[in-house]
């Protein structure tokens, strides 16, 4: 093996069953080593069980501010008062970042993810990460206690080095590497791991377009790689109508993820594919 660490890791688990079903299937394959919950969608209770009682799928929490769709929407898991920004005027979550950044007051920001955390800690979920559901928890306003939150949990949250490493920063307009640099710092000096490079679903990719998975992976030169992939398993009636326009990118990753082409590919690939687990367990080990 070289020296190159790769996470492949499925976001938005949580976000339907299809989403569960294609993280739970691509964990025990081998194809994915990594997931992560979106704790105020509908049917994240059912992969919190499926965590809780299979020790060997490595979930982490999904830290959402956001409900992107246009109708498929959720509210928040705690309790805020009015004010908090937290919720639009039909107390559903914001579709954009922008907006979060704008209304949210980072207070109602950090109940609401302890209030994620600790649901998903409820269940008797082994949480091995906190990340961000489009970025959201990597703005300024929030980030400091984004990283604070997993010094106090004892959980290790995915941030790099540079934000223009951070594949789903396009929802971070006007932030600075400067600014960001604070935060990598807390990270760093709280012995997190810190990544290089995070690469993402390609959500505007035309139907029919055949994406390259291996390509992407073998031409990242990065030491220590996350791939925030959003395979779902096809379902009538699920996310063909949650996405109508782009549902093809997330079941046709699933597709790729569990031919056998691509475990050959992930067999003989040169970097060392690993969980958030291993490097979570490797944190608290060198905090004791």
């Amino acid at each position: 093996m070289g020296s190159q660490r790769v996470v492949v890791h499925v976001d938005d688990v949580g976000m339907c069953h299809g989403a569960n079903v294609a993280f739970a299937e691509l964990s025990r394959s081998g194809a994915v080593s990594a997931g992560s919950v979106m704790v105020p969608c509908p049917w994240s209770s059912e992969v919190l069980e499926w965590a809780a009682a299979e020790s060997s799928l490595d979930l982490g929490v999904h830290l959402t501010l956001n409900a992107e769709q246009e109708h498929y929407r959720w509210a928040p898991v705690s309790s805020p008062p009015a004010g908090a920004g937290l919720v639009d005027d039909r107390g559903l979550m914001w579709r954009r970042v922008a907006q979060v950044r704008e209304h949210a007051h980072p207070d109602a920001v950090e109940e609401e993810w302890r209030a994620q955390i600790d649901r998903a800690l409820s269940f008797g979920v082994d949480v091995t990460h906190l990340d961000a559901h489009m970025g959201s928890s990597l703005a300024p306003e929030f980030c400091s206690r984004y990283v604070a939150l997993g010094v106090e949990y004892d959980i290790p949250v995915l941030i790099t080095s540079k934000l223009a490493a951070y594949g789903p920063n396009k929802h971070l307009a006007g932030v600075s590497e400067e600014v960001f640099a604070e935060f990598v710092t807390a990270a760093r000096a709280a012995g997190m791991p810190v990544f290089d490079r995070v690469l993402e679903t390609d959500f505007g990719r035309a139907p029919g377009v055949e994406p390259d998975y291996p390509s992407m992976l073998s031409q990242t030169t990065d030491d220590l790689v996350y791939c925030a992939f959003h395979p779902c398993r096809p379902g009538p009636g699920e996310i063909e109508v949650i996405e109508a326009d782009q549902h093809h990118v997330r079941t046709d990753e699933y597709r790729i993820f569990s031919d056998t082409d691509w475990l050959g590919f992930l067999a003989d690939s040169p970097a060392e594919i690993i969980g958030m687990r291993e490097l979570r367990d490797g944190w608290r080990a060198s905090r004791s």
